[in-house]
């Protein structure tokens, strides 16, 4: 299927989940296409996202990936951009991962650092912009940069993703995690205005209404799997300059994000699982190692946010 030709990557964007079976981990196919449709229904997105942390990347084998964006192909590549991620240490790799994807119909890619740069990249920004010409290298798709809080080691200065964005005509966006409102406003008003503009996608879901009011230009979430109606519904009121409305939507969303991103943060996905499965929409939350399931205790805290935040079952699987 052909890509969305001069794709930009913008608007409401959600990351989706990647459900497995309780038997023997292997992909749920069948639930994960109705999770596509379902989420892929949502009016207002602008993108899906794949093969990513919210779908355990680490975990999947290249066939499986393969798989994974074929399938979400079929069930909404004709409607919407679809945007796998490229999640591996080894530069070669990346790029056969992003030529595989570009070969499915992809319409972008989003470029995972590797685990290495923690360990000083940020002094060495040509380990960065090598990284993303071994994925410019040999394909035209436009990349999103996975922006990390900058004391992991793995965020990129700002000089660094301005040479990115000098040096590579396909880097087109970041997707902002620096978890630093200060610097999350410098990378909107920094880049968002270069002769060649890299739009800020935020994914600070934790408190995304504030975010998004600094004005980027737009939101890529994993709870996005669950709450795309109510992201959609935030965005447009914060573009219509309508302050009480994004209030009331958020106060539906806070629950939530204040439970999917408590610590400790790893477990946020595993926690969107047991969120579907709540609400029917996903037969199980197994999820691959390393991740572990959430106690029970934990899924009955769940269960209250979705009651607060006013989300019903559609049916029990």
């Amino acid at each position: 299927m052909a890509r969305f030709k001069n794709y930009i990557p913008h608007g409401v964007i959600p990351a989706l989940i990647l459900p497995f079976k309780e038997s023997d981990l292997s992909i749920d196919e069948e639930a994960y296409r109705e999770h596509v449709r379902f989420v892929g229904s949502t009016k207002g997105i602008s993108t899906v996202m794949i093969t990513g942390q919210s779908q355990e990347a680490s975990a999947l084998t290249f066939e499986e990936q393969k798989r994974v964006i074929a399938i979400t192909m079929e069930e909404v590549g004709d409607r919407l951009p679809v945007v796998p991620g490229v999640y591996t240490d080894c530069g070669r790799d990346a790029g056969r991962l992003a030529r595989m994807a570009e070969d499915e119909g992809a319409s972008g890619l989003l470029i995972f650092p590797p685990a290495p740069f923690v360990r000083g990249s940020q002094l060495r920004p040509e380990m960065a912009i090598a990284h993303f010409k071994s994925v410019a290298d040999v394909t035209d798709l436009p990349m999103i940069a996975f922006q990390y809080e900058m004391s992991t080691g793995q965020g990129y200065p700002l000089e660094t993703i301005i040479r990115l964005a000098e040096e590579i005509p396909t880097f087109a966006a970041i997707k902002d995690r620096s978890n630093s409102p200060v610097l999350h406003e410098r990378h909107i008003r920094v880049l968002q205005n270069l002769s060649r503009p890299v739009n800020v996608l935020t994914t600070h879901s934790a408190w995304l209404m504030s975010s998004l009011v600094l004005g980027c230009n737009g939101l890529l979430s994993g709870s996005g799997s669950i709450i795309a109606d109510l992201q959609v519904a935030l965005w447009q009121a914060v573009q219509n300059n309508d302050l009480k409305q994004a209030r009331c939507i958020n106060d539906r969303i806070y629950p939530l994000s204040s439970i999917f991103y408590s610590d400790p943060l790893l477990d946020m996905h595993n926690r969107m699982k047991e969120a579907l499965v709540l609400l029917g929409r996903i037969p199980s939350a197994a999820c691959r190692l390393p991740w572990v399931r959430v106690s029970a205790k934990e899924v009955e805290r769940i269960r209250t946010a979705l009651r607060q935040a006013g989300i019903r079952p559609e049916g029990a699987l």
